[in-house]
């Protein structure tokens, strides 16, 4: 008996330690290299304008690499992220200094001992879409027109609110603007929104996202109203469907009730054909005839159909190694092939993407 009380304490000892012991401090970081080739052959290297991850062409680059540094002890949490690469370089040009740098930056404490209810503040990812700029978790390895033309990041504060099970979700986010880690200038009015996910099982994700904010100095500024909704579905082990629908307006002139408007239906399936193989196919549409986040000039402005083909190897769970071909076909002669303009773009873009 005293033999079996000594192993029973040893025992208890034991979990008290390695809970005591599991960090609340972790190192983590991401790297990805990539080759592109638009077979349109842009003199200056660039991808179209409204493109912004992978936007390079005929040359090996990093889109985005990045070291982490994360802090929870389960009352308060903290995140540093930062980063370098073409990614980095495209979507926070408008940001001043070091910001241009910062992949995330916030820090957070819990506001109830008995529910999952958290307030956090500073740099984050977007609550908007369900492509990040972290290729290796998206399905596909470009991202979609209306992820390029949404926010990847935004910077404010959030009230975060989970139920016990994971099943439902809803934050309320203060924003200092469209994208922006700084305000614009001259504008004084703050930027809203909201995010409401529910997953009934693992295997289905059902999201809403809004947008409330307004653009431009107070005296001329327009208010701009964006809706995202998404669902994620994993019909087999091996068969995956997403689906997402956005639509935006933006007032023409302040004091208008007219508005410009945006919408764009996307869908992606997934097919892992084998452990370490996968293949993934897109078809999505962009709609911005007045040239609200993409301007052509042209008659009927932005109405781009884009498809894509993408295939994965995964050599080990915390690499992948990818492929994809992709067509842009438009209304109007929106893209630009030498001296002429065409209809249609197509593209190629290989990566290597490695978590740690």
């Amino acid at each position: 008996m005293k033999k079996l009380l000594i192993l029973t304490a040893a025992l208890a000892v034991g979990t008290v330690a390695y809970s005591q012991d599991k960090p609340k401090f972790t190192v983590s970081g991401y790297v990805e290299a990539y080759y592109g080739y638009d077979f349109n052959k842009p003199a200056d290297h660039s991808r179209p304008s409204f493109i912004y991850s992978h936007n390079r062409t005929n040359e090996v680059n990093l889109n985005l690499g990045f070291i982490k540094g994360a802090y929870d002890d389960g009352t308060v949490r903290a995140n540093l992220s930062l980063m370098t690469g073409t990614y980095a370089n495209a979507n926070l040009a408008a940001e001043p200094g070091v910001l241009k740098n910062i992949y995330e930056a916030n820090a957070g404490v819990k506001l109830s001992k008995t529910t999952n209810l958290w307030i956090d503040a500073g740099i984050f990812s977007s609550h908007i879409g369900f492509e990040s700029a972290i290729s290796k978790d998206c399905w596909v390895l470009t991202r979609n027109i209306s992820s390029e033309n949404t926010p990847f990041y935004e910077s404010g504060a959030k009230v975060s609110y989970s139920t016990s099970d994971n099943k439902f979700s809803a934050v309320v986010l203060y924003l200092n603007g469209w994208q922006r880690i700084t305000r614009q200038a001259g504008n004084n009015k703050p930027a809203g929104g909201l995010q409401l996910t529910w997953k009934p099982t693992d295997k289905i994700t059902v999201n809403y996202s809004n947008y409330l904010g307004t653009e431009g100095a107070d005296s001329v500024r327009v208010t701009r109203f964006y809706h995202d909704i998404y669902g994620i579905f994993q019909v087999t082990d091996k068969l995956g469907l997403t689906v997402g629908f956005d639509y935006g307006t933006q007032q023409k002139a302040k004091g208008n009730s007219a508005k410009n408007e945006v919408l764009s239906p996307v869908a992606i399936v997934q097919y892992k054909f084998a452990d370490k193989f996968a293949v993934a196919g897109r078809i999505e549409y962009y709609k911005d005839r007045n040239g609200l986040f993409i301007s052509t000039g042209t008659p009927n402005g932005f109405k781009t159909t884009g498809y894509s083909l993408n295939l994965d190897y995964a050599p080990i769970s915390n690499a992948v190694i990818r492929v994809e071909g992709k067509v842009y076909d438009s209304k109007d002669k929106v893209f630009a092939r030498g001296l002429d303009a065409v209809n249609n773009n197509a593209s190629i873009t290989t990566s290597i993407a490695v978590s740690f």
